[in-house]
């Protein structure tokens, strides 16, 4: 990944598929003369793999040549609260409260007291006064020194001459103590060795393939330009894709439409803040759609001179190698100065340095003969980099995988979601989403049962997947193994015969049980939960059992049928998705009664039409410093992708940030394209309606004027739920 793509021997060995001379990329944004330092070398590795090739690097070249960097972690907002807390000797629950209203940074160097306020705390208390006062002095200030995540240094002589090496926490690992700002004053070489989840989910899913006889593929052999992927994106059918599933990504490709690779490649780059902040989003897109001339303005005698440099993406500068191109060929920098530019982009949020480059770059370009008005366009796209730039070498490589991820969620969506699951954790959805998104493809999707599930999830035909052990909240790998082992001999009978054969413990019964595994035993949820009781742990002998009269006194239960609201919620609860139903659709009755609509009426709804609607809040995204925020809501029906504006979110914060259940009153948004967005005008938090939904006791709601949902009765502590009605896992929040 990053500018190691621009090289042509990481094409020739392999380890990118990207080849440099066809795409004609800057080889000086990997090395050049000018810089006189050793590349910095960025490379993607199998998230479950990372720590072999870590321990490889420790062997090959020796503990004493070798050693990860050190980063130095800052006190920030959430940490700072929690540590002068306990300094001042506030209460755990105390800190949490207060902490848990902080979303990202709050702008300043004092706490705003607004937040104390939110937490049922008041601000004006001496108590207050000194928290907000120490959070302020220690905010930003170092914490600790730890390991970089992945940057190791390596040196030809030994390395433990110039600089310690320490122990790291994790058993086998060793680091020096300077950081990355350190090694690139010293000119030392850094080879980041990263992970990347969906490295992991792609491999696994193509030996699923090879295992079923469903294909041989490599990530260089997946057939190029498949018609029937771009046309599955073009849609924004992208969850569980890489780099192209978030929300922002999936409302940009029906926009976008992407038709081949490259387009991907743009497409990754552009939902970005650097070109959002730089302006070129809509700029290309205007151009793309022949909305907008595509123009190239430059001197008289040469007025086609940046058609090489930007005509690629239509006149405007989208990467990293692009700004620098553009400096050496319209404004005469060196190539020494262009790499400064680069690095003054990537520094610009810390130092901002890029200011310096304005009057050479604009001056450069007017004396050449370009337009000053276009020139200092041009600056001010650059300067956008700052806020998060690609280098095209990066977005080919991801956009590689976007492509090879689309590929085989559009030809094996049963082997694609199968290898997402058991790649986990990682992506913006959890299982629930996967596994819904998957059987609204035609999959169909099998129950963990003891007679049939491995630890992983597996595939029982092409379009058929069985869900794993794994999914079971705290069941172990080696009581998976364990349970596989003893049924290769033969299926288990019953209860007694699954815990004598498979050796399991009280603990490990329980979770099959409770997860509504033991059915090919013919057994339900709660005869199962009962019978496990009546198992004794130690197998007992003929006359141990005859010792024991008891155990053949107690008389069998008639457990009444357990409802199916109760199953919804009891399957979230132990492996965190249900084939029986979504918990919204137990609510309906009443939250339609009061005029609240479902996703799926939300999206069929005309532009302009205000809805209240609700849902299980799936994501909250506050990208970057932008003033929006996008919200993820999802019912029975299908999902809701919400948006409001920063102004709006810091008069709703409370609810916005601890609602786990959502009700929203908006507007509806609709695109040419047809993409959906609620524009949100109010919030509400309805989450003990899952409490009260888990408890068997959903109650009618409120509604104020057909407004929004209230509560039955006001929270003594607002925005925090009981930890025993976790109906749903935490929504994924992004900042």
């Amino acid at each position: 990944r990053g500018s190691a793509a621009n090289s042509l021997v990481c094409y020739f060995l392999g380890i990118t598929p990207i080849d440099p001379v066809k795409e004609k990329l800057l080889f000086s944004r990997f090395l050049s003369e000018q810089r006189g330092e050793p590349p910095d070398i960025d490379v993607d590795f199998e998230h479950e793999r990372r720590e072999e090739v870590i321990q490889y690097i420790y062997s090959r070249y020796g503990r004493e040549r070798a050693g990860i960097a050190a980063t130095v972690i800052h006190y920030r907002p959430r940490s700072a609260i929690r540590e002068v807390g306990k300094a001042l000797g506030f209460s755990e629950d105390v800190t949490a409260r207060i902490s848990g209203t902080i979303w990202g940074h709050w702008g300043g160097s004092r706490m705003p007291p607004e937040r104390l306020d939110e937490a049922g705390f008041d601000p004006d208390s001496p108590e207050m006064h000194r928290l907000r006062d120490l959070i302020g002095r220690v905010l930003e200030f170092p914490r600790h020194l730890s390991q970089h995540v992945g940057g190791f240094i390596l040196t030809q002589g030994r390395l433990d001459e110039i600089v310690p090496i320490h122990n790291g926490a994790m058993p086998e690992r060793t680091f020096i103590e300077w950081d990355k700002d350190d090694i690139e004053e010293l000119g030392l070489m850094k080879v980041d060795v990263l992970a990347l989840g969906m490295l992991t989910a792609i491999r696994k899913a193509f030996d699923l393939l090879r295992k079923h006889g469903l294909g041989d593929y490599t990530l260089a052999t997946v057939p190029r330009e498949d018609r029937a992927t771009y046309a599955m994106l073009q849609t924004g059918d992208s969850i569980g894709t890489f780099q192209v599933e978030s929300r922002a990504q999936i409302a940009m490709l029906p926009r976008m439409k992407p038709k081949e690779l490259y387009d991907l490649v743009i497409q990754v780059a552009i939902v970005r803040p650097g070109p959002i902040q730089g302006g070129m989003v809509h700029p290309y897109l205007r151009r793309r759609n022949g909305e907008e001339k595509v123009e190239f303005p430059g001197p008289r005698d040469n007025p086609d001179e940046l058609r090489e440099v930007l005509g690629k993406t239509l006149g405007v500068p989208l990467f990293q190698e692009q700004a620098m191109k553009l400096a050496i060929v319209a404004a005469g920098f060196t190539p020494a100065d262009a790499d400064g530019l680069r690095r003054s982009m990537a520094a610009f949020r810390h130092l901002g340095t890029v200011g310096r480059y304005n009057e050479k770059l604009v001056e450069g370009m007017v004396s050449r003969g370009y337009p000053r008005d276009f020139a200092e366009r041009c600056f001010e796209q650059i300067k956008g980099f700052g806020e998060y730039g690609f280098p095209e070498s990066h977005a080919q490589a991801f956009g590689w995988l976007a492509y090879v991820s689309s590929w085989l969620k559009c030809h094996w969506p049963a082997a694609f979601t199968c290898a997402l699951l058991n790649s986990q954790p990682m992506g913006f959805y959890a299982p629930a989403q996967l596994v819904r998104d998957a059987r609204e493809h035609g999959v169909e999707v099998r129950p963990l049962d003891v007679n049939a599930s491995h630890w992983d999830s597996t595939l029982e035909g092409e379009r058929i997947l069985r869900l794993g052990l794994r999914q079971i909240d705290h069941f172990r790998e080696a009581w998976a193994e364990g349970l596989v082992t003893a049924r290769a001999q033969a299926p288990f009978a019953s209860l007694e015969d699954l815990a004598r054969r498979a050796a399991l413990p009280p603990r490990a019964l329980s979770l099959l049980a409770d997860a509504d595994a033991l059915g090919s035993l013919a057994l339900s949820r709660r005869e199962a939960g009962w019978e496990v009781r009546r198992v004794p742990a130690r197998q007992l002998s003929l006359f141990d059992a005859m010792d024991a009269p008891e155990l053949a006194r107690e008389p069998d239960a008639d457990l009444p049928p357990m409802p199916l609201a109760e199953e919804v919620v009891t399957d979230y609860q132990t492996q965190r998705l249900s084939l029986k139903g979504h918990p919204m659709q137990f609510l309906r009755a009443q939250l339609a009664g009061r005029g609240i609509l479902s996703c799926a009426e939300v999206n069929a709804a005309k532009d302009g039409a205000k809805v209240h609607t609700a849902g299980v809040v799936l994501i909250r995204q506050r990208p970057g410093k932008g003033n929006a925020l996008f919200i993820t809501l999802e019912d029975e029906t299908g999902i809701v992708n919400a948006l409001m504006w920063s102004r709006d979110f810091e008069t709703q914060r409370r609810p916005v940030m601890a609602a786990r259940l959502m009700v929203i009153a908006g507007e509806i948004q609709r695109s040419k394209e047809g993409v959906v967005h609620l524009m949100v005008a109010r919030v509400h938090d309805a989450t003990h309606l899952l409490g009260e939904l888990a408890a068997g006791e959903v109650c009618e709601p409120e509604v104020a004027r057909g407004d929004a949902i209230k509560h039955p009765q006001a929270s003594p502590n607002p925005g925090r739920h009981p930890r025993n009605v976790r109906i749903l896992p935490r929504s994924r929040d992004f900042h």
